[in-house]
């Protein structure tokens, strides 16, 4: 596998991370009365911590990881992105002072805290033998 495909690789799994993280937001919210699996305490815990995970690096000034191995992909390579890659980044990556994405991470992060509040998920139910 060429290293500027990894590099893509990277990028696409760098992005389904935020689809998570942003669109699980969006699903516990829209479904809150109409899907019980938004209440599931594993899925809430995952999204809790990775958004947790987010925001403890913006505030530790932690590149994400995805960012470095793709960094590290793409200048083994020949740097560029592919046609995909490209538009990927556009949608991932912008151009801010560190200060906004960290205080937009804190703000969504507090959000997911009051969802799991004003939704919160089920505990498990115990299965008899």
């Amino acid at each position: 596998m060429s290293s500027a495909l990894l590099a893509d690789t990277i990028l696409v799994v760098h992005a389904l991370f935020v689809v998570f993280v942003v669109g699980g937001f969006a699903l516990i919210l829209a479904g809150a009365r109409r899907w019980s699996w938004v209440r599931n305490r594993t899925f809430r815990a995952l999204h809790l911590a990775a958004i947790a995970f987010v925001t403890a690096e913006a505030l530790l000034g932690i590149t994400c990881p995805l960012t470095i191995w793709e960094d590290m992909f793409r200048a083994a390579g020949p740097g560029q992105r592919s046609f995909i890659g490209r538009w990927v980044a556009r949608l991932l990556y912008y151009d801010f002072p560190e200060w906004v994405f960290a205080t937009a991470y804190c703000a969504f992060a507090l959000a997911v805290l009051w969802a799991w509040r004003a939704i919160p998920p089920r505990a498990r139910a115990n299965k008899a033998l």
